[in-house]
């Protein structure tokens, strides 16, 4: 077996909520930093994600099927439940607040601005796409591979991803330096 999780994930599929909670103990840290990095730091929500994402495995337990990592599957149900929560019209609305308030934040006092400047923020410039993508290759040290896995998207398209991402990261730490 190379996923080390496969063996509970079997258990959990025969009913074992003992190698589910052992599954959710494995991987609760990989998947609570995978949703706060594209939550842009919010870990309220990502905690709330998180659990969610939990469940919803729980639910689908199942479905899981030994083809890719049990990560991977994880993440994409992260990925999905992230995804779910940005469409809502209320996480839309706060998320616009958000940046109206950071956009104001910079042009009312450049050097504050500069001085709070972090990643959870520079993050923030980037799609949703390409957060995730950099979140998971950089953020949790999956391969372009595995993040493609758990994100269902083409590993073209993550490599693409990552790299735009990255250099709209670099751009914007180099705006805020000058």
């Amino acid at each position: 077996m190379s996923d080390p999780d496969e063996a509970l994930a079997k258990e959990a599929k025969r009913g074992s909520t003992r190698a589910f909670e052992s599954l959710v103990r494995r991987n609760q840290s990989l998947v609570r930093g995978f949703l706060r990095r594209l939550a842009a730091g919010d870990a309220a929500l990502a905690d709330d994600l998180a659990q969610e994402t939990f469940v919803m495995a729980w639910r689908r337990i199942g479905s899981f099927e030994a083809k890719g990592s049990f990560k991977g599957w994880l993440c994409r149900i992260a990925y999905t439940q992230f995804l779910q929560n940005r469409r809502s019209a209320k996480a839309s609305q706060r998320r616009e607040d958000e940046v109206m308030a950071m956009a104001e934040t910079f042009q009312d006092d450049r050097a504050a601005a500069e001085a709070r400047l972090d990643l959870d923020r520079v993050m923030g410039v980037l799609s949703p796409e390409q957060r995730a993508a950099m979140a998971l290759c950089y953020g949790e040290g999956m391969s372009h591979a595995e993040a493609a896995e758990a994100l269902g998207l083409p590993l073209g398209t993550v490599k693409s991803h990552v790299v735009r991402g990255r250099a709209k990261v670099l751009a914007e730490f180099a705006g805020a330096a000058a």
